[in-house]
């Protein structure tokens, strides 16, 4: 009988897939801190549809319980919204089908501390546990698998307590020997309720899908990525390179029977495991099984350690046995030490949402960020994710004197610790400290990571003035993506990339993306961001950039367009490189004093009259207005910008010059400076109060003082330049 053994075998949250009355339509398993996993035929019921219904409820929002063995403690809720759709499929059997699978997105991360369930492989003889729907300790109902066959695992129940029946489907379940999940419950076999129940009729028989099926079915579905995300459990293999090497240093360490009792029972209490009565130890080889099959089993562990092991032999074999560990997969925190982290990360969150992921770009300047830490702002609820994510980065090797680097993790904590309240400064720094030394981190290594930190809190950088968002259509696609690049501008004209090309993104990501990255400069101390500049070729002048969906500004309040929030400029660098002489020609045209726009009529509409109109008595105009319909005002515009007008306005849905008097309203011939403020208040003035016969301004706006970044002689970042 193995030493280590579970106390319980309750999950850590039981999920449910509600209707929109609030009762339960079935289960669901939490595949990661954002997305759960249920069976399609649940969703379709929760959604009032037919259960076998094929087509993908796309757009439908579900609302997901999550209940908690927490006394006084009532479940949580979370929307979500379909990602993956494995419709029901026809088998051979009239009681059995294939696919039934769909992954949900959470709209907001499942609460702290909730552990996603981890997957192992289904086998004959197996005692499972299944809960009901409703989410009810109550509810839970044992069974068995008498039979795997195919893609399907047949399980019965003993005829004593519950059994799995309506409202189990979707449901997880849960070994009973090691609190894994080998599969969810998707049907049961129900008697004739006409008749008497007779001796030879089937009871308390289901069927479920075990998890190489899902494997199978979601790798089909392209779902690599869920995958991915999914924590599968690994066995100690005795047999495998890292069992045997974490074998070898636990001779070393834990050698003397008693002492490693004494550390086995401790390290068994943080994971939540039993032990047997008396003095006896677990053999080295099943205390390595436990390290490799459990990912924070080896941190906590060394936690204990650590105390003990000081330089010399000791230490030593606790740094071979840590990096033997991280060979496979350990987890960089203890139990304690995660707990902790996530507490007061928490705290500091709630106190100011925008600290830590300033904090993370500042410390990280040339890494991916966790998604939640790329936003402007970070909720409570994400924190453990962020954690999770930035445990796993990578750092370099040993320093030269062969002691270990600080980690991604810590680097980030001293760097949200400089820019913290005293109390979480001195608490999260006396965290790393614990860590660092458990790590055998040199306390110089750990200094001057935290000297940096406190530099960068204490720089006040020159504030952010204005966005720049290079915004490129991506050839050929049915869906309508950009590639787009966010910089920020300084009023010191230092710039910064806040936002990589890719992935390509749709144009409310976008707008929501930008609408994002000027929250942040905001939030970093500066003045709120007014202006956005909108690079785009010749080809993207009619993007209705201005129209895309920037979010909520304020709550209750969504889809509102950029263009109402911020002034929208366009700006066509592009046409720089066809006419040599076009930026010579704009700072020209801007030093000229800004004699009357040039408004395109019947009288100057063709392209051979407008170029002889701006070479001789328009010469130092600095705006035209634009008339006229697509065709012709294409021609028109860039004829324009190749010359070197730097403002253009025109109507992008106009047909014709009949239209010219829709821009009447922005008052185009009013003053330059106030034109782009003009045009903000005209789209203002038209949202929620659509007009169809009403103009959609585009506004052309290259400011020859206002470089655009890649233009600029960027600093770099280690010589100054603040990139938060």
């Amino acid at each position: 009988m193995a030493w280590f053994r579970r106390r319980s075998t309750a999950p850590a949250a039981r999920l449910s897939m509600l209707h929109a009355d609030g009762r339960a339509a079935g289960a669901a398993a939490l595949l990661s801190a954002g997305r759960v996993l249920t069976c399609a035929h649940v969703v379709n019921d929760a959604l009032g549809r037919d259960p076998y219904e094929t087509v993908p409820p796309e757009g439908r929002d579900l609302t997901v319980a999550l209940h908690h063995d927490v006394p006084g403690e009532g479940p949580s809720y979370r929307s979500a919204r379909l990602a993956v759709w494995v419709p029901p499929r026809p088998s051979a059997s009239p009681l059995v089908w294939h696919g039934d699978l769909a992954v949900l997105d959470l709209t907001e991360p499942a609460p702290s501390g909730t552990r996603p369930v981890v997957w192992r492989d289904m086998a004959e003889g197996m005692p499972l546990r299944a809960w009901h729907g409703g989410g009810a300790a109550i509810t839970f109902a044992d069974t068995r698998v008498k039979l795997q066959e195919g893609a399907v695992g047949y399980l019965d129940g003993e005829l004593s307590g519950a059994a799995i029946g309506p409202g189990f489907s979707g449901g997880p379940l849960w070994c009973l020997d090691d609190t894994t999940v080998v599969g969810l419950v998707v049907a049961h076999v129900l008697p004739d309720r006409d008749r008497p129940l007779g001796t030879q009729d089937t009871v308390r028989r289901s069927w479920a899908v075990p998890w190489g099926t899902i494997r199978d079915e979601l790798h089909r579905a392209g779902a690599a990525q869920v995958l991915a995300d999914c924590t599968v459990h690994a066995p100690g293999d005795r047999d495998s390179p890292a069992t045997a090497a974490l074998t070898a240093e636990l001779w070393q360490l834990l050698g003397d029977p008693v002492r490693r009792a004494q550390h086995a029972r401790a390290l068994a209490i943080a994971l939540g495991y039993g032990t047997p009565r008396g003095d006896s130890a677990p053999a080295v080889e099943e205390l390595a099984g436990l390290l490799v099959a459990e990912e924070r089993a080896l941190a906590t562990l060394t936690e204990s350690l650590a105390p003990a092991c000081g330089a010399g032999t000791g230490r030593e074999s606790l740094d071979r046995l840590l990096f033997a560990g991280q060979l496979a997969g350990a987890r960089l925190l203890s139990v304690d030490e995660h707990r902790r982290l996530v507490t007061e990360l928490e705290k500091v969150v709630a106190t100011d949402a925008t600290l830590l992921p300033r904090a993370a770009r500042e410390a990280l300047r040339y890494t991916p960020l966790p998604a939640p830490l790329r936003a402007a702002r970070l909720t409570c609820g994400a924190v453990d994710r962020v954690v999770t994510e930035l445990e796993a980065y990578r750092h370099c090797g040993p320093l030269p004197d062969g002691t270990p680097p600080v980690p991604t993790l810590l680097t980030v904590v001293e760097y949200a610790a400089a820019g913290a309240c005293a109390d979480s400064r001195q608490a999260l720094s006396g965290w790393s400290d614990r860590v660092a030394g458990r790590l055998g981190v040199h306390p110089a290594a750990l200094s001057q990571r935290r000297g940096d930190a406190a530099t960068w809190a204490a720089h006040r950088p020159s504030p952010v003035v204005r966005l720049v968002a290079e915004v490129t259509a991506v050839p050929g696609d049915r869906e309508r993506r950009f590639r787009c690049e966010v910089w920020e501008v300084r009023r010191d004209g230092a710039a910064a990339r806040l936002v990589p090309a890719d992935p390509p993104r749709s144009a409310p990501e976008i707008g929501r993306l930008i609408h994002e990255s000027a929250e942040r400069a905001a939030h970093d101390g500066g003045p709120a961001v007014e202006q956005i500049d909108v690079v785009v070729g010749r080809d993207g002048l009619d993007l209705d950039v201005d129209e895309w969906d920037a979010g909520g500004p304020v709550e209750f309040l969504a889809g509102v367009p950029l263009g109402v929030t911020y002034r929208i400029a366009l700006r066509c660098p592009e046409v720089s490189a066809r006419a040599p002489r076009r930026d010579d020609e704009l700072r020209r045209r801007w030093e000229s004093g800004h004699t009357g726009p040039l408004v395109v009529d019947e009288h100057c509409a063709s392209p051979e009259r407008l170029y002889a109109l701006l070479e001789t008595s328009h010469r130092d105009t600095a705006q035209v207005v634009v008339h006229g319909g697509r065709a012709d005002r294409q021609r028109l515009l860039q004829l324009c910008l190749a010359v070197g007008v730097p403002v253009v306005l025109w109507d992008r849905e106009a047909e014709g010059l009949e239209h010219a008097h829709r821009l009447d309203a922005v008052v185009p011939t009013g003053p330059l400076h106030q034109l782009p403020e003009r045009v903000r208040h005209f789209r203002a003035e038209r949202f929620g109060a659509p007009d169809p016969g009403s103009a959609r301004p585009s506004l052309v706006w290259e400011d020859a003082e206002l470089p655009l970044p890649n233009t600029l002689e960027l600093l770099d970042p280690l010589e100054g330049a603040d990139i938060r």
